[in-house]
């Protein structure tokens, strides 16, 4: 395996049912099943995830909702999921333990790093809960952090392409695949992998981020083992074409 520990950032929209919205249970079984195969071949994996496919703090905003209100809303959603994420997890017999930046004594323990890393250490799955426990920041943002935190070796940041293009390859068919960018380079020319405050965290501590298709089966652990073959890797290396 390229990595020991790893931090895997996934959407609530890569939850979702048909429609955008809700939880559905196959694609929940199929990554817990895709995480375990990862821990059998001894990486540590933590998670943090989205909520979009309950609320979105920004959407929430722009219709006239106050900021941070909306924020917190779209905090909780990303514990709904992540206690679907969790349950999943359990069944394919992974020990997990959510961690939230918002303390839900009876759901969930409360977010400490040094608690965090010793779960890493046994063998535990660790799932990251309600961001950074901050309005105006994004689950991104959350995901560069904690991965920062526990010391994690790449941020595995799981998408519905196969990677960053220089436009969008749905609308564009002439589209081209970037194989390895530059922090630098994602941010000026302001490609939507992360956003800009993430982008910097990971730029300023050296941490690598691989963009890859979720849709794709197995495509996990081909990110842990494989990165440069299955997606786009973001670093302090070189831009180049896949």
């Amino acid at each position: 395996m390229a990595y020991k520990r790893i931090l895997l950032k996934l959407s609530g929209e890569a939850l979702a049912s048909e429609g955008g919205y809700g939880i559905h249970p196959p694609t929940l079984s199929r990554i817990a099943c895709e995480v375990q195969e990862v821990i059998a071949s001894g990486v540590q994996t933590a998670l943090v995830i989205g909520g979009g496919n309950i609320f979105r703090g920004v959407k929430g905003a722009t219709e006239g909702m106050d900021r941070a209100s909306a924020d917190y809303m779209g905090m909780l959603a990303t514990c709904i999921n992540a206690m679907a994420l969790q349950d999943a997890l359990e069944k394919a017999g992974l020990p997990t333990r959510v961690l939230s930046a918002i303390k839900m004594e009876q759901i969930s323990e409360p977010y400490i790093r040094r608690r965090a890393v010793r779960h890493l250490e046994k063998g535990r799955v660790v799932i990251f809960a309600a961001g950074t426990g901050n309005p105006y920041f994004t689950t991104d943002t959350a995901a560069s952090l904690r991965a920062m935190e526990i010391n994690a070796d790449v941020i595995l940041k799981a998408t519905k392409v196969d990677g960053i293009y220089d436009s969008d390859p749905k609308k564009n068919p002439k589209a081209r695949r970037y194989k390895s960018l530059t922090y630098i380079d994602v941010l000026q020319q302001r490609l939507n992998v992360m956003d800009s405050t993430a982008i910097s965290l990971c730029m300023d501590n050296k941490l690598p981020i691989v963009v890859f298709d979720l849709e794709g089966e197995g495509n996990i652990g081909r990110a842990v083992r494989e990165p440069m073959s299955i997606g786009t890797v973001v670093g302090t290396g070189e831009t180049a074409w896949a």
